[in-house]
């Protein structure tokens, strides 16, 4: 059974706390993993790229010359893909590159991420987490005392404004409420610092 170890709201370390298994003891499933994150990141695309069809290009739409007897092709305009300046055919127009995923796929993504970095020890589980202030050095202080370094993923029970301003300046460090945790956010972090609260709603979403 997985543990991690559990620090006070100074930094200091004042014991372990079991992880419930059904979350953090599975084993990750990489293609899941693979196939929610593909997805997450589908739906960020903007989708505003495009490209002006032969309709919508400023050039003339004068006949270049008679239809027939020529010996050449015809053409009906300088705005026919075949030209330089012209529009251009089937390009990319904007779009949504959204889909779906079944919610039980999604759940197990986040089991497999937690999991992931439960077994290479980059759990630590915070015994509250409470600022009077929004003040970005009592938040830098307490992630120097618990050795929190590189990109951290900070996870409270609820949305905490002054832990989100505090948070604001500080290079490499993202708080997400629990009912937030996605594979990406996880995946992107070197360290999760979970409050005991959001620990319990994620076991309890997740279990």
């Amino acid at each position: 059974m997985s543990t991690a170890a559990v620090y006070d709201s100074e930094g200091k370390r004042v014991g372990e706390v079991e992880l419930a298994p059904s979350v953090f003891d599975i084993r990750p499933h990489t293609a899941v993993l693979h196939e929610v994150l593909t997805w997450q990141l589908a739906g960020r695309r903007r989708g505003t790229h495009a490209t002006l069809t032969r309709g919508e290009v400023s050039r003339s739409t004068r006949k270049l010359y008679r239809q027939k007897g020529t010996g050449r092709a015809r053409h009906g305009g300088r705005g026919a893909p075949v030209f330089v300046g012209g529009g251009i055919a089937f390009g990319p127009r904007p779009r949504s590159y959204a889909y779906r995923v079944p919610k039980q796929v999604r759940r197990l993504a986040v089991r497999s991420a937690l999991a992931a970095k439960a077994g290479q020890g980059s759990v630590a589980v915070l015994d509250r987490l409470q600022l009077e202030q929004a003040k970005t050095g009592a938040l830098a202080r307490l992630l120097r005392a618990v050795d929190a370094g590189g990109k951290v993923l900070l996870v409270t029970a609820s949305p905490d404004g002054a832990v989100l301003r505090a948070a604001a300046n500080l290079p490499g460090l993202r708080v997400l409420p629990a009912s937030c945790l996605n594979v990406h956010a996880i995946l992107a972090s070197d360290r999760l610092l979970i409050t005991r609260e959001a620990l319990a709603r994620i076991e309890e979403a997740l279990g």
